[in-house]
């Protein structure tokens, strides 16, 4: 009977402790009538524990994480696991389909929570996935790349204000822990108005495979998974610094269009008014340099040599 009590339901199907299912949840038909379907896998623990899920693809095009949702679930073994793990691989499965960061709608998911049943069509993806993912969680890990034309140190965002998100943040490792607001319609905003704490990871870019970013954060889950003791440490490798704790992040804006010649780094320390670059004409006639507007570290920069006028170029950390 107590076997039976611990029985977990998900989507309308039965998932036993000591058992991983992958199921596919329906969501709406495209015009052609052929159902699309979210993807997601559970493994439901032989033992009690926390209650945690892990996300990629909110943004269609944000592929990182995709990759390390696969790694991290071939690393668990649900008859040694405590607690349960619902891993969303690809959220945004139109958007994905068609290398978009929006949904048909041209909507933003991670703007339309906690949707509705209702509405449109991104916010009746962000309430499915709120039902039958979110809900009863106690911690999530919402994994996104730089967006289109972007790209980024591997951080965790969250608010780390709070004792215990700091903990779960400092546990996975990431090189730099951002204490960054809430953003209205976020999924992050919403989970956490629902009693969830959750992570934010940021690493690579849009489009394309950062292997770095990936190994960086599989490694995290893994030692996050481990700090909540779900999963053993045999597979935990130690996170090789301190990971930097930062309050304030600003980017340093194109002060007029033309070509970019960066030469800023990604986790390089700047000082301030050091040169980042130089922005030029053509023909390299006109040539003026982009400097640091503060001292700080470079989280994330541009990765379009070609700039308007008021184009975030550095993103700085202090």
């Amino acid at each position: 009977m107590a076997e039976r009590s611990r029985v977990l339901v998900v989507a309308d199907t039965e998932i036993p402790p000591g058992s991983m299912r992958s199921l596919e949840i329906p969501v709406a038909r495209l015009p052609t009538g052929t159902w699309v379907q979210l993807p997601i896998a559970v493994a439901h623990g032989a033992r009690p524990g926390p209650k945690v899920w892990i996300n990629a693809a909110l943004h269609g095009d944000e592929l990182n994480g995709v990759e390390i949702v696969r790694r991290v679930l071939g690393r668990i073994d649900p008859e040694t696991l405590r607690g349960t793990l619902i891993a969303a691989p690809i959220v945004n499965v139109f958007g994905f389909l068609s290398r978009d960061r929006y949904l048909p709608d041209r909507r933003d998911l991670n703007r339309s929570f906690p949707g509705s049943a209702r509405g449109s069509l991104a916010g009746r993806l962000a309430h499915l996935f709120m039902t039958e993912v979110v809900d009863g969680c106690e911690i999530g890990l919402d994994l996104h790349t730089g967006s289109h034309g972007r790209t980024n140190l591997p951080q965790i965002r969250a608010n780390l204000d709070d004792a215990r998100t700091k903990r779960l943040a400092q546990a996975f490792g990431a090189p730099v822990m951002i204490n960054a607001s809430d953003r209205s319609g976020s999924l992050r905003e919403v989970a956490t108005k629902r009693g969830a704490r959750v992570l934010v990871y940021e690493g690579g870019e849009a489009g394309r495979f950062d292997r770095v970013a990936i190994e960086l954060g599989t490694r995290g889950v893994m030692r996050l998974l481990a700090h909540l003791k779900m999963q053993g440490t045999a597979q935990v490798r130690k996170r090789s610094r301190t990971p930097l704790l930062v309050d304030k992040t600003s980017w340093v804006r194109a002060s007029r269009g033309g070509i970019l010649y960066l030469d800023a780094q990604l986790g390089e320390r700047v000082e301030k008014g050091r040169e980042l670059g130089e922005i030029s004409d053509a023909f390299h006639h006109k040539v003026l340099p982009v400097r640091a507007s503060a001292k700080g570290l470079v989280i994330g920069i541009t990765t379009n040599p070609i700039v308007n006028r008021g184009d975030a170029i550095v993103h700085l950390a202090w």
